[in-house]
């Protein structure tokens, strides 16, 4: 079983939602709570990427209520900037270029397919992350995907 964060940057959004879903149903069963409310934020995610935002809420919102019960910082502040509520397009200063290449990350493709997607090289796909890091004060490629769900960057690209 090929796990779900590449089921989505394969583009098989159906399969992810399944795999994640019964995710969260094996964890309830284990009473689990943390690790069900961690699994629901990638389900929340591909179903925000597969347009049913209302069960992006529903599943953005039992992570939340969780975390905040078992005082789970980090992950309440992630699903926080998840949040529409936080979402505003401010972009942090960066390019166009920039942004396209963080709507990408985004959905998982590598350095390779970005290039190949935008007509660029590898190394200034590298050069665009850097500097997008830098401006968004982003410590990691994994930090990416958060910072362009919470602004809604994803969804600037036309499919």
């Amino acid at each position: 079983m090929r796990p779900a964060r590449f089921l989505v940057a394969e583009g098989d959004t159906r399969a992810a939602l399944s795999a994640l879903r019964r995710a969260v149903a094996d964890w309830c069963e284990l009473e689990a709570p943390y690790e069900a409310a961690r699994a629901r934020v990638p389900l929340g995610l591909a179903c925000r990427s597969s347009g049913d935002e209302g069960s992006a809420q529903m599943e953005l919102d039992a992570a939340r209520s969780v975390f905040r019960d078992l005082v789970a910082e980090h992950d309440l502040a992630l699903v926080e900037a998840l949040s529409p509520r936080a979402a505003h397009r401010a972009a942090g200063g960066l390019t166009a270029r920039e942004v396209e290449v963080l709507t990408l990350v985004a959905t998982g493709k590598t350095n390779r397919a970005i290039a190949t997607e935008l007509s660029i090289s590898e190394k200034t796909v590298a050069a665009h992350l850097s500097n997008i890091f830098t401006k968004l004060g982003l410590s990691s490629r994994s930090a990416a995907p958060a910072y362009a769900y919470a602004y809604d960057l994803v969804q600037t690209l036309p499919r």
